[in-house]
C-alpha cells in the first residue's frame, strides 16, 4: 500500500498487508482474547461479522468507536461484532470492565499482528492498526471495507451499520 494511502496526525504512513475489497475472500488471522486465548474466523463460523479496528483505547476517538459498536451490537441477531486493537489483553479488560463492553468480543492483534498484516490494517511505522471497519457475511466473504484516512477522525458508523443490518436477518 502506498504512503498517501492514510494519515496519522497529518503525517502519511505506510499500510502494510494487501488491501481487501468488497467481494475478496477474508484472509484467516489469529488474536487474543482479554482471556489470551486464540481467536480467529473459525470462532465466528455461520455468523456475519463486524470488525471494528482501532489504533488504541487509551485514545478518545477509538473509546467512543468501541462503546458505539458494542451498543450496536445489542440489536444484531446473526452477527458477531469484534473490536480489534494492537493494545495488550490486560488493558483490554480493563477497557471493557470500565466501560460494559459486553456485546463485543474484544481482541488484541500486540502478538503476532495477523489481523493487522492480513487484512491491510498495520500501520509500518507505528506497529499500530489504522482505524476501520471491515465487514464480511456468513461465509467470510468481505462485504465492506473502510479506511479512515486521517486515523483521528471517526469512521463511517452510520454506512457500515445500514450495511451489517441489510445482511442481518
Amino acid at each position: 500500500m502506498s504512503k498517501e494511502k492514510i494519515t496519522v496526525n497529518g503525517n502519511p504512513m505506510t499500510l502494510v498487508g494487501e488491501e481487501l475489497k468488497v467481494g475478496d475472500q477474508a484472509p484467516d488471522f489469529t488474536a487474543l482474547t482479554t482471556e489470551l486465548k486464540p481467536f480467529g474466523l473459525k470462532d465466528m463460523e455461520g455468523k456475519n461479522k463486524l470488525i471494528s479496528i482501532m489504533t488504541s483505547i487509551d485514545t478518545g476517538v477509538c473509546e467512543l468507536q468501541g462503546i458505539r459498536f458494542n451498543d450496536e451490537a445489542k440489536n444484531l441477531k446473526n452477527t458477531v461484532t469484534v473490536t480489534i486493537t494492537m493494545d495488550l489483553p490486560f488493558a483490554l479488560s480493563r477497557y471493557c470492565a470500565n466501560k460494559d463492553i459486553d456485546n463485543a468480543i474484544t481482541l488484541s492483534d500486540h502478538k503476532d499482528a495477523s489481523f493487522g498484516k492480513n487484512y491491510g490494517f498495520l500501520i509500518e511505522e507505528l506497529r499500530l492498526l489504522n482505524r476501520g471497519i471491515v465487514i464480511l457475511d456468513k461465509d467470510n466473504k468481505v462485504q465492506y471495507v473502510e479506511h479512515v484516512k486521517e486515523n483521528s477522525n471517526h469512521p463511517d458508523y452510520d454506512k457500515a451499520l445500514e450495511v451489517i443490518k441489510s445482511m442481518d436477518s
